[in-house]
């Protein structure tokens, strides 16, 4: 029996009535029943990677031969939603489809199949948006990572994996997960903010702009610290931006997501274990490998564990100028957690070694932090020096002062300057960039000098 005759609402091409109204049940059924050929019968793989209108094409083709062995017919408007449905299902991300594509979206979160979350604005806000059970969520997660080579599974309950645009995505399943499968995905703009779009957004000022463009440019070391979804990476892709074309960029990350419009920039990327748990290749064995590649520049996405040793090996051994970041809330935890790191190494170094390696690694801190009201700022743009009796000191160049919130939780505050004049200024001369000492005064009467002084 054909399937159309299952359904008196679907007709044979002799006896189609021109205002039939279609059963949209019947329409899923249609879209499962032909998901189910199209994944059993056809080389999908092959079909994901072509552009979108060669992908409708191709899998249009086979749905009307599908459609013409059985002889169903159905409405044209129909078709269409049916076919937009099954290329979101087989080839694509089913619901959450129309969220990627939507520019304004920052992060997609779902939480069970009838509860999904968005990012807007760094506000998060519930949309009607829901897969059909707890199978259709793991259908798409499969989805995501076979391409990659990557697996999830009772084994293996976690994943991290990256979308074709660049999208970062985590998955976490039953039994890790409490409530059956959690996804994750954080979109990336198709075209990188720059530092001028970022003061636009009033993350920092034109002269903490300048400031930080001319470490970048100089070859200080910078290390970019904040919590999850701060704005790091949006901020080293911006400022990486400043290094001179000349030179060559090695970057390693551990899901790849920076993106440089420059020449000279190659990439590597952290992989997993394997099926049989081999073949795994860490952040740290991508450090010591860049060493041999002959950088003017190593970027670390993220150091979250030995190879924070490696990386300050590296700059204290003819790397300057490298830029990494770190999860911290202050510059004074961005310097406890980098010890720590070293530490998870296996060195068995004394403190003042390790403090030895930081101090001469690191020259600035940046720390940038999402507020309550989902607006990112640069809180801190940080000096680290050691002192004498071998400790680090961090002090304030730069800061955010909050004053309070308005009515509508919207946090108020403003830049400025410390009163502590940087001690880079003559290295920065060396290369031909000055700044005017009166860029460094308080923006008040005020000095902030005593509070913005940290020693470690």
């Amino acid at each position: 029996m054909s399937l159309f005759q299952k359904n008196p609402r679907a007709q044979s091409e002799d006896d189609i009535d021109t205002g039939f109204i279609s059963n949209s049940g019947y329409l899923d059924e249609l879209v499962e029943h032909y998901k189910s050929r199209l994944l059993t019968e056809v080389n999908l793989e092959q079909i994901t990677s072509l552009g979108s209108s060669d992908k409708r094409l191709r899998i249009e083709r086979f749905i009307n031969q599908f459609m013409s062995e059985e002889k169903v017919v159905i409405p044209r408007q129909d078709k269409e939603r049916m076919l937009s449905m099954l290329i979101d299902e087989s080839v694509g991300f089913g619901p959450l489809e129309p969220l990627l594509k939507d520019d304004s979206i920052t992060e997609i979160l779902v939480n069970n199949p009838k509860e999904v979350y968005v990012e807007k604005k760094g506000r998060l806000e519930r949309v009607n948006v829901s897969f059909k059970d707890e199978a259709h969520v793991r259908h798409i997660v499969d989805r995501v990572v076979a391409p990659l080579g990557r697996r999830i599974d009772e084994s293996s309950p976690m994943v991290d994996a990256r979308l074709p645009d660049g999208s970062r995505v985590n998955a976490v399943i039953e039994p890790i997960s409490l409530g059956g499968t959690l996804l994750s995905i954080r979109k990336f703009r198709k075209t990188p903010f720059v530092m001028d779009d970022l003061q636009d957004l009033d993350t920092f000022t034109n002269e903490m702009s300048r400031f930080m463009q001319a470490l970048v440019q100089t070859k200080l070391s910078l290390l970019i610290s904040g919590g999850t979804g701060s704005g790091k990476t949006t901020l080293l892709n911006a400022l990486a931006k400043s290094i001179p074309n000349g030179e060559r960029v090695v970057t390693i990350e551990d899901s790849a997501e920076l993106k440089f419009d420059r020449p000279n920039v190659v990439g590597m990327e952290a992989r997993p274990p394997n099926v049989e748990g081999s073949g795994e290749v860490t952040i740290r064995n991508l450090v010591k490998n860049s060493l041999r590649m002959r950088p003017d520049r190593i970027i670390v996405g993220e150091v979250r564990g030995s190879e924070a040793f490696d990386m300050l090996q590296a700059m204290n051994t003819g790397h300057e100028g490298s830029l990494t970041t770190v999860h911290a809330n202050t510059p004074f935890d961005a310097i406890n957690r980098v010890e720590g790191m070293v530490v998870m190494a296996g060195m068995d170094l004394p403190t003042h070694v390790i403090r030895d390696y930081i101090a001469g690694a690191l020259d600035y801190i940046v720390q940038v932090q999402r507020l309550t009201d989902g607006t990112r700022k640069i809180t801190n743009i940080s000096e680290v020096e050691k002192t004498g009796d071998n400790n680090i000191e961090v002090r304030d160049i730069f800061r955010f002062q909050r004053t309070g919130v308005d009515g509508e939780g919207n946090v108020k505050g403003y830049f400025t300057a410390t009163g502590i004049v940087p001690k880079c200024l003559e290295h920065l001369e060396v290369f031909g960039i000055t700044f005017n000492k009166a860029l460094f005064r308080p923006r008040e009467e005020k000095s902030y000098e005593s509070d913005s002084v940290y020693t470690i």
